[in-house]
């Protein structure tokens, strides 16, 4: 009896097959099904280079009763940020600054990791990055939002910013998107509020227990657009195998060894700088990432002046 013969390619002519079939298949499908191989290759799963973010899309004035709000779209990743100004009173450490208060919320709808403790944790960790990147460390050196300009009457009166974002869904790079939010929201307050004197008429009159007690009285009338010049970008480089992308996507943070988010004003300032993944980086790695960041938060800030201007001339129409 006779079978039929079959005959088994090498293994060099078994490699060279595979390679024939490789490079006749469409390199998006490759990036797709491999995003780490895509981007060794500079073809990343949606058509992106490396240092390609996808577009941006920004709506200000979203929210109605805070001072200000915006939402913004990158990909598929949406989120909401808002600011309300109330008066307070400066700490005893920093009688000479405002305060501000940043919370973040995943809504569970958002991903399915954000049921539960998931989104709890999630959360913090973006309050927390988003407070080093916009108001930088604990001395308040480098900071985005200047904390003089909020105070009233040193030691007496000042205004605490409360900065809620809100995300909506995602699909990776939430710091990011926050901090577009953040920086291009039009945030109103009362004229006095950045003024010398901070509110347009202040009666001190010494109170029963002996303290000061400061009568205040705001302005209903007089508003002022809080100065946002110096308020940074956040521009995260994500390390996935041995190069970095930005704007990554949740598929390519799935993969990613470590991430290195860095806030840089309109003067080009470094405001500051979080990381997150256990793998260390190289100095050298971390400048280049820097100045990448510097580079790419020039184009990010250029786009959002770009459709704010537009916004703003379709609400003045």
């Amino acid at each position: 009896m006779q079978f039929p013969l079959t005959v088994f390619p090498s293994a060099s002519t078994l490699s060279r097959s595979i390679a024939a079939a490789v490079a006749d298949s469409d390199s998006h499908s490759l990036a797709s099904s491999l995003p780490e191989g895509g981007i060794a290759q500079d073809i990343r799963s949606d058509g992106r280079k490396r240092l390609t973010p996808r577009p941006i899309n920004v709506k200000t004035g979203v929210i109605s009763q805070p001072n200000g709000s915006a939402r913004v779209r990158m990909g598929a990743t949406d989120v909401i940020a808002s600011v309300k100004a109330e008066l307070g009173r400066p700490t005893a450490l920093q009688p000479d600054k405002g305060k501000v208060f940043i919370n973040v919320d995943c809504s569970p709808t958002a991903a399915p990791m954000f049921e539960g403790r998931g989104g709890e944790d999630l959360s913090a960790e973006l309050s927390v990055a988003l407070r080093c990147c916009l108001l930088g460390g604990e001395s308040g050196s480098g900071a985005g939002i200047d904390l003089s300009s909020l105070v009233v009457v040193e030691g007496k009166i000042c205004w605490d910013l409360y900065i809620d974002g809100l995300v909506v869904s995602s699909d990776g790079n939430l710091l990011d998107a926050l901090g577009a939010a953040i920086k291009e929201k039009k945030l109103m307050f009362p004229k006095a509020a950045l003024s010398d004197t901070g509110i347009p008429r202040v009666n001190v009159a010494a109170g029963a227990s002996g303290d000061e007690q400061l009568e205040v009285d705001v302005s209903d009338e007089e508003f002022l657009q809080f100065d946002t010049s110096k308020v940074p970008v956040i521009v995260t480089l994500t390390k996935v195998g041995k190069h970095y992308i930005v704007d990554a996507t949740s598929e390519e943070e799935s993969q990613m060894s470590s991430a290195v988010s860095i806030s840089v004003n309109r003067q080009g300032h470094i405001c500051g700088l979080t990381k997150r993944g256990g793998a260390g980086l190289d100095p050298s790695i971390t400048l280049d990432m820097v100045s990448v960041a510097k580079t790419v938060s020039e184009q990010l800030i250029n786009t959002l002046d770009s459709q704010i201007a537009a916004a703003e001339a379709g609400e003045d129409e």
